[in-house]
């Protein structure tokens, strides 16, 4: 069923109305039955969600568009339903080439992959397309058609000099637009139409509204809840000059032929929400479900402003990548500020897919979730810590080869070897946390290379230069690569008590005096002089990795250092 309008303000009557539709629109032969046929309901379960991102072509990918796009994607996923791609390509003047493709590689290294639409190959898959506005003008017109038709859309003849002259006459008043006695083309006659038209005057279609002052529209927003406003008395344009339909109009008809059942989208549209549902009221449409979302923040000061692409450098989407946070960090990071109880579902599902986390609109941030750098890192060291040494060096080493010359240098000498240094520590029940992205790797695995090896002597703790030498020319003649751990660690206490020092900590704690220190000490010196590190993972498998050689090479130049400094 259409909604038919109560407005003959032509003058004459319905006959009228199908001339005028005639007259603006010769070539449409379609109704819109035609297209209700072609794009049926959807075969999906009860409850499932039908959601889409709808871009256009105008720039690059911002952490925003990113949250949306998963806001969205997640949506239809945890109901078994759809997520489809649209580009809104009607304002062509600020097209940018390849910049949609762009776009949806950079989701798809997110995992926001459409179940239709517009692909990153640039091709369409689908039942419900085309899936580009542009490709789409038959269908606009077909509906703007019978919105003339049914009385409900006109010909606007204003120039731009008149539209400022409303504009003038309107400075003082609450609302501004084309309305009421500021609507002059809603009068004209069909004669006067005609006229207009046979001399050659562009015009515009706007929509005839329906709304009244005095009423209010309300609607029951799925993150922010009950919103209430008033209707839209707008003769808002549908098509322009060139007949391509504004995003208002084109919105309404994609939506709803494509059969969204859920608009995700920016609160800063939250204003249009009227006109929208008013839109699909006269074109006879069952209308779409809203959720806004706030934008993302950052804090700054006291106080906290939403994140900028001009003055932050992580707005960028680019950002992670380049920095090589892992893809899978991000979106955990990301759920713990889309919905408020994900992160203790995490404590209960440590290992659990991320997909399997039941996502509700209802659970996200009114106001707009707080954006925390440092929260990511955390959020990275856990995601890294528990992936195989085989993970981290395949996502690394696809990194390195676009970031980072350097660590792809390193890898490529040795790639066994170099799986072999980042499994140190791995998968032990407490994993360390030492990398947060890719970008740390280069110095997190330097010292097990020499051409990337600094050397560095300073010691903490009891240790001081003169014990280091005692220690080190100790541990050169019993140090065996081939021992297994526990035969290693004993020899390194049997060193204690030859340089006074005890292999038992609790005894250097109960009597500090007894001794120069305790094994952690003798540990430290040996540490230090095969890393240059105070702090490094497992010295047994760092030790045994680095081979004899390397070994007693890097003792002699730490014995020649303290020797040299006393």
């Amino acid at each position: 069923m259409y909604f038919v309008g109560k407005f003959k303000t032509i003058g004459e009557n319905m006959t009228d109305y199908n001339k005028l539709a005639q007259l603006l629109f010769p070539d449409i032969d379609k109704t819109p039955d035609y297209y209700e046929a072609l794009y049926p309901p959807r075969d999906l379960k009860e409850g499932a969600r039908v959601t889409r991102l709808a871009p256009s072509p105008t720039g690059f990918l911002h952490f925003g568009n990113l949250f949306a796009a998963m806001t969205s994607y997640k949506t239809a996923k945890v109901s078994d339903g759809i997520f489809y791609i649209r580009v809104e390509d009607t304002d062509q003047k600020r097209k940018i080439e390849g910049a949609v493709e762009v776009m949806l590689e950079g989701l798809s290294a997110y995992g926001v992959c459409a179940d239709e639409g517009v692909m990153a190959d640039s091709s369409q898959k689908g039942s419900y397309g085309p899936y580009i506005q542009s490709e789409r003008k038959e269908i606009y017109h077909t509906y703007a058609k019978h919105l003339v038709a049914q009385g409900l859309a006109y010909p606007c003849f204003c120039s731009a000099d008149e539209l400022d002259e409303i504009r003038t006459q309107q400075e003082n008043e609450d609302i501004k637009g084309y309305y009421g006695k500021y609507a002059k083309c809603r009068m004209l006659s069909l004669e006067e139409i005609k006229e207009n038209i046979n001399a050659g005057k562009t015009w515009t279609l706007r929509l005839k509204s329906p709304g009244d002052i005095n009423k209010k529209c309300c609607f029951d927003d799925m993150i922010k809840g009950k919103i209430e406003m008033p209707e839209n008395i707008i003769d808002v344009v549908l098509l322009k000059t060139d007949g391509i339909p504004t995003y208002h109009f084109a919105h309404a008809v994609d939506d709803h032929l494509m059969r969204t059942t859920h608009v995700i989208r920016g609160d800063e549209w939250i204003a249009s929400v009227a006109l929208h549902l008013q839109l699909f009221r006269v074109l006879g449409f069952k209308p779409v479900k809203y959720a806004h979302i706030a934008p993302i923040m950052k804090a700054e000061g006291d106080g906290k402003r939403k994140l900028s692409k001009r003055k932050d450098p992580e707005a960028a989407v680019t950002y992670y990548k380049q920095e090589g946070y892992p893809s899978a960090a991000v979106n955990e990071y990301m759920m713990t500020i889309m919905n408020s109880n994900f992160e203790d579902w995490r404590k209960v599902n440590k290992t659990a897919d991320i997909n399997s986390f039941p996502f509700n609109l209802k659970k996200m941030s009114v106001s707009g979730a707080l954006f925390d750098i440092a929260k990511l890192t955390d959020v990275s060291k856990n995601v890294i810590s528990i992936m195989t040494a085989d993970e981290v060096f395949a996502l690394s080493y696809e990194w390195a080869k676009e970031f980072s010359p350097k660590l792809t240098a390193l890898y490529e000498q040795d790639k066994a070897y170099a799986k072999a240094v980042l499994n140190i520590d791995r998968g032990n029940k407490k994993p360390r946390k030492d990398i947060a992205k890719w970008s740390d790797i280069l110095d997190y695995i330097s010292y097990m290379y020499d051409e990337s090896f600094e050397e560095n002597y300073e010691l903490t703790g009891n240790a001081d230069y003169k014990l280091a030498v005692q220690v080190l020319k100790l541990y050169k003649n019993i140090v065996d690569i081939n021992d297994d751990k526990d035969t290693w660690f004993n020899k390194i206490k049997e060193i204690c008590p030859s340089v006074g020092c005890t292999p038992n900590v609790k005894a250097f704690k109960q009597n500090p005096d007894a001794f120069k220190g305790h094994v952690g000490d003798v540990s430290t010196i040996i540490r230090v002089a095969l890393t240059g590190r105070t702090n490094t993972p497992d010295l047994f498998a760092i030790t045994a990795l680095l081979g004899a050689e390397k070994v007693q090479n890097r003792i002699d130049r730490a014995i020649q250092f303290y020797e040299g400094a006393k």
